[in-house]
């Protein structure tokens, strides 16, 4: 995907100053193939529709929300076509202020309306909504996806009141909060973090050979929420049936509900209350692992005992690489945490997510290290969100 889009680009870039949206529209569909859907071209790494402006900061109608969404998994490529040059800006769902051309009769369950130029957020988390940085906005985007971005849209389309709330930091919870690095540290150095990844590491021996075809599933959500069920599911009938549509020719998975917890695996000891998320990395994929809700981590920072782990599944085609647990303050992991703040709604601190590359490089190179200055460090900027 990132040679076909780098092949776009600079084709597009070829023709600044061509001036002339059809013409271009022409030269890039058929040097590349492109299958044409009215006013969308695209094909199996991206789909782009190309709009004329005298400027870069245009407000031209884009394309109806219920159409952007047959293209929500692949990059969905703007194409501005302006006197002087043309620009490329990504505009999936993920990258939307709001839905312009809509009514109150826009819901979560009754998807209209349409967006304009002006509704496409030209910086994202401080990043620059640019042909450079596409491939990276991308990956942020694919962890989300059209579901999740959907309930937002319509809260910010319609004024909707937000249905969360932010969890409050009272003096005591906030000193709990910020030993949870201390907590950490001792977990990890103790022979539980040994027998919690012993579990853990059985679970994923036990369903080795359906977790192998689930990760063969293209969708990034379907394929890590079946692969979390497999392995800390609590329903029985449900994994089976999972199991069963893995081995069938049809690939229909069945619908089903995971927990909306912060983990996905709870585990207590004596001195400590854990809960570990389970994350899926295809190692040869440029992807960034969903990481947490940073109101649920809070809250359940606050309790005493509270630990919180990731147990990574590290695979690459036909084999599992290898599995790592590690806290969420381990170094490495907590200098790749994408804060997703602006993206949530009003009621929320936000989301966050990690870099796949250094999620990669921790799981070939395994460490517990925990800098505890840096981790209270991060605590107290989510407490002041």
């Amino acid at each position: 995907m990132n040679e076909s889009l780098k092949l776009l680009i600079e084709l597009i870039r070829q023709y600044n100053g061509i001036n002339d949206k059809l013409w271009l529209v022409e030269i890039v569909a058929k040097t590349f193939g492109l299958t044409r859907d009215r006013s969308v071209y695209y094909c199996t790494d991206y789909a782009i529709r190309f709009s004329s402006s005298s400027s870069k900061n245009f407000g031209n109608t884009i394309l109806s929300l219920s159409n952007l969404r047959k293209y929500d998994e692949r990059p969905f490529i703007v194409c501005i076509v302006t006197p002087t040059q043309n620009f490329c800006i990504i505009a999936n769902t993920t990258f939307l202020k709001k839905i312009s051309h809509s009514s109150q009769e826009f819901r979560i369950n009754n998807i209209r309306g349409s967006f304009n130029g002006s509704d496409i957020m030209r910086e994202f988390e401080g990043i620059e909504n640019c042909a450079e940085n596409i491939i990276r906005l991308f990956n942020i985007h694919s962890e989300i996806g059209f579901e999740g971005n959907l309930p937002r849209l319509v809260e910010a389309t319609n004024n909707i009141s937000p249905s969360g709330v932010k969890f409050y930091v009272n003096d005591a919870a906030r000193h709990i909060i910020l030993e949870a690095p201390s907590r950490a540290l001792n977990f990890v150095m103790s022979h539980h973090a040994t027998t919690l990844k012993s579990e853990l590491d059985e679970k994923v021996s036990k369903y080795r050979n359906e977790i192998l075809l689930a990760a063969l599933i293209e969708n990034v959500n379907v394929r890590g929420r079946i692969i979390e069920y497999l392995i800390a599911g609590e329903d029985e009938d449900i994994r089976q049936s999972l199991i069963t549509a893995l081995k069938s020719d049809t690939n229909e998975i069945p619908v089903f509900k995971t927990n909306n917890a912060l983990g996905d695996y709870q585990r207590k000891f004596d001195t400590f209350d854990t809960e570990t998320d389970i994350k899926t990395k295809i190692m040869i994929l440029n992807s960034n692992p969903k990481a947490y809700n940073l109101d649920k981590m809070l809250e359940f920072l606050a309790r005493d005992y509270a630990v919180f782990m990731f147990y990574f599944i590290g695979m690459d085609p036909g084999k599992i690489v290898k599995t790592i647990l590690v806290s969420m303050f381990q170094r490495n992991l907590l200098e790749s945490t994408i804060l997703l703040r602006h993206w949530a709604g009003r009621n929320s601190r936000g989301v966050t997510q990690f870099e796949g590359k250094e999620i990669n490089q921790l799981i070939e190179q395994q460490s517990i290290e925990i800098d505890e200055i840096k981790a209270r460090e991060f605590l107290e900027e989510i407490i002041a969100l």
